[in-house]
């Protein structure tokens, strides 16, 4: 369940918006924040705060990559897999990760430290190939440098 002061904050933005729809994805990012992955509990909360049936919610969270639906590690990699970035060593660039990492792609590590996935677009197309972690966008990108970058924002676990 979330915290009084959450779903006040978000019934707010909810209100705010010309639609519930509007404000969805705000909503189930909030959410996913707080409960680390947009959980089926998440997709209820969702539902009731935005006046929408939770098969609505789920339609939406799964049309994007970047709402998860499943449990993923402390820091999550998406790595461009567009056509432009293909082109420019993605495909390299992804296979490197997951050798680096020891996951294939769309799996987590092992120590719950880090998901691998794969994006269809994250909007980098002069700086290919490109990876996103977090907000932070990243092209183009060696392999070499997928690593340090990676180094830099493995997360530790919270104690």
């Amino acid at each position: 369940m979330i915290p009084t002061h959450l779903r006040q904050e978000l019934e707010q933005r909810v209100a705010q918006a010309i639609t519930p729809r509007e404000a969805a994805v705000d909503v189930m990012k909030e959410l996913q924040r707080h409960y680390g992955w947009l959980t089926d509990e998440a997709v209820a909360e969702a539902a009731a705060i935005l006046g929408l049936s939770p098969l609505q919610v789920e339609e939406l969270a799964t049309f994007y990559e970047m709402i998860y639906r499943r449990p993923v590690g402390r820091t999550v990699v998406h790595v461009c897999d567009s056509i432009s970035c293909w082109a420019m060593g993605g495909e390299t660039l992804l296979r490197h990760l997951e050798q680096l990492l020891g996951i294939e792609a769309g799996a987590t590590t092992a120590d719950n430290a880090v998901t691998l996935l794969p994006c269809c677009c994250l909007g980098n197309c002069g700086n290919a190939p490109a990876l996103m972690i977090g907000d932070q966008l990243f092209g183009p990108v060696s392999p070499e440098q997928a690593a340090a970058i990676i180094a830099d924002h493995r997360k530790p676990p919270q104690p």
